[in-house]
């Protein structure tokens, strides 16, 4: 690291990267810096030592929050350039060094945290006689999954400041940055691989990260190969910018359907992969949602989990002109896949074919019904599995999870348990299994 002996009050000056998480803090301890003279009073120098613990304090905190480790100085000002969204970083997601006159924008920027990132952090406290920065210069962190990053991402920020620390020029610093932009994207899409949606104070749709998704591998599913390969090869095709289609999977209960586009996130989230979970109260936030992610250099899912609609109800009314038929058309980067146990989506009964005899165009209001799931393009069933298909199930599973059983133990207690716990179904083989580790 080059350690630089002082650092001016420069933060101001950012062009690109002023309004980003936490940039205060490394203002806030720019300017004690530049006001640390030897020729203060002593009621200032302990004002400024006082905020210097304070300052301190509030790094510690984002170290628990994220994860961070080492020097705390240097992977705060990573983690900002690493989140910052701004029109840079987001077009050198998409094409790594960006040419014209916001590249010297950016330079102008790096130059600034380049000067941050070598200053010699815990020579602060010989000058206000403190000795919390020798702490943040040097912080063993044993909680290092934190509280907002899982432990991948934050590895990932760990790597690109020790990169950053072997810089020997701007140039370089930047170029280090280009990389990381091009190789993981920026910000909360780049380093997350699922989201939910949000209101905030100001009934602003926002998209915040799900930090603790289930790592859910697409062969941990036992059974239902044909269904499985149809998901993959339409997303396949849509993670290579080849046309694709909507997806319905649809079926019984507890069949995998949902564990299935988890383990499809999972597996194409290095490819650029991303997933959006959204409610059936939220469909009026899709096209906000939409707005929000049709330019980034990510393919999105979104993500509708057991999705059907009583016949009164008419939010799905809202999702079909998303789907199709809007003026607006949809961005080849977005894709909705939705599970549910129904094939039509909207609930038809028999009193609906004795209405009919009431109305003039009664084939208009069944057209009305089904057109819904007529718009997903690929449907995929996930039939109940046999009883065949179910013990093979047990099987895998008890063989991954080495449970101590023989077959025909292990066989016998699984159909004893199936008649009491929701019959033949992959959820019901899980359930079994995880009581049987649980016993031993």
């Amino acid at each position: 690291m080059i350690c630089v002996k002082g650092m001016k009050m420069r933060t101001d000056e950012m062009i690109l990267y002023k309004k980003t998480g936490h940039m205060d803090i490394v203002t806030e301890i720019a300017g004690i810096e530049s006001s640390l003279t030897d020729l203060q009073s002593k009621d200032l120098r302990d004002d400024l030592s006082k905020r210097l613990d304070q300052a301190a304090g509030r790094i510690i905190e984002a170290a628990y929050e994220f994860g961070y480790s080492g020097n705390l100085w240097q992977m705060l000002i990573t983690g900002i350039i690493a989140n910052n969204e701004n029109p840079y970083s987001k077009s050198a997601e998409r094409r790594g060094e960006v040419n014209g006159s916001i590249n010297n924008a950016a330079l102008h920027d790096f130059e600034i945290f380049k000067e941050l990132f070598d200053f010699d952090v815990a020579s602060l406290d010989q000058k206000a006689g403190t000795g919390c920065m020798r702490l943040i210069a040097d912080y063993d962190n044993p909680d290092s999954a934190g509280q907002v990053f899982n432990k991948r991402i934050r590895d990932r920020i760990f790597d690109l400041s020790k990169e950053l620390d072997r810089a020997g020029s701007v140039n370089e610093f930047k170029d280090r940055v280009d990389e990381f932009y091009k190789e993981y994207g920026v910000g909360k899409f780049g380093l997350n691989k699922a989201f939910r949606v949000y209101h905030d104070r100001n009934d602003e749709v926002i998209i915040k990260p799900i930090r603790n998704i289930a790592h859910v591998n697409l062969e941990d599913l036992i059974g239902y190969e044909a269904a499985k390969q149809k998901l993959i090869d339409n997303t396949e095709a849509f993670v290579n910018g080849r046309r694709a289609n909507n997806c319905l999977l649809f079926g019984a209960a507890g069949t995998g359907k949902s564990s299935s586009i988890k383990g499809i996130v999972n597996r194409y989230f290095d490819r650029g992969l991303r997933m959006i979970e959204i409610y059936r109260h939220q469909f009026k936030d899709l096209n906000e949602v939409i707005a929000q992610v049709k330019n980034r250099n990510y393919r999105f899912i979104i993500y509708m989990d057991d999705l059907s609609f009583e016949d009164f109800e008419t939010d799905y009314k809202y999702l079909k002109a998303v789907i199709e038929g809007g003026l607006e058309k949809k961005p080849d980067n977005i894709l909705i896949y939705a599970t549910s146990n129904r094939r039509h989506l909207i609930k038809e009964s028999f009193s609906d074919r004795n209405d009919m005899d009431d109305e003039l165009h009664a084939s208009d209001t069944v057209q009305e019904k089904i057109s819904l799931s007529s718009r997903f393009g690929v449907t995929i069933y996930f039939g109940s599995p046999d009883r065949k298909e179910f013990n093979e199930i047990v099987k895998g599973l008890a063989k991954r999870f080495d449970i101590k059983l023989s077959e025909e133990e292990l066989l016998s207690e699984a159909n004893k348990w199936e008649l009491s716990h929701g019959g033949l179904s992959g959820r019901t083989a899980q359930s079994f299994i995880d009581y049987l580790a649980g016993r031993e």
